[in-house]
């Protein structure tokens, strides 16, 4: 795995290394050392996918609130998608600093979301499919969100006709 560290303290892009033979590939998606000896967390309690059936599904953006807080390793494991990551750490030097990607199985690329980094994606392909890796259970009553097409943040969002759930259209503005 190739970590680099993005203009948002804490957050990592992570290429995989496929190796290839006649049979196809194989690749390490985590490794707890490689982890560690970043500083980053590497600890995995709980992991998720989402199937999306549609183009233009749109979730996010989300995060857990303290002391609930968690970090997440995502990877498009079927179709694509945009991946964005919004910093809502008042104190970062990185505060309301948003950053976008494209992730696909293509791409052979993660992102580390760290503790306080809302996280969202729109699919670009129909029946794509978002694995998640977390270091904490899931509370819901710690469950939280920013409105994605807050104008405080600009998020250059792909054009589409775009399918999001009531709760996430109705998350609130940031009140920077």
């Amino acid at each position: 795995m190739i970590f680099t560290e993005i203009p948002l303290g804490g957050a990592w892009v992570i290429d995989l290394e496929p190796h290839e033979d006649e049979r196809g590939s194989f690749a390490r998606t985590f490794d707890a050392e490689e982890f560690r000896g970043r500083g980053l967390e590497h600890r995995v309690v709980q992991s998720s996918v989402s199937v999306n059936t549609r183009a233009g599904t749109l979730r996010g953006l989300h995060y857990q609130a303290a002391p609930h807080g968690e970090t997440k390793l995502v990877r498009c494991t079927r179709g694509a998608i945009f991946d964005v990551i919004v910093d809502l750490r008042e104190a970062s030097t990185g505060y309301l600093r948003w950053y976008t990607m494209e992730l696909s199985p293509e791409s052979a690329r993660m992102l580390y979301v760290p503790e306080g980094v809302a996280h969202g994606f729109q699919t670009l392909v129909d029946d794509t499919e978002v694995h998640y890796q977390m270091n904490r259970e899931y509370v819901p009553s710690h469950a939280c969100g920013v409105r994605w097409d807050d104008p405080a943040l600009g998020i250059p969002w792909p054009d589409a006709r775009r399918l999001i759930s009531e709760r996430d259209a109705s998350y609130p503005d940031i009140d920077p």
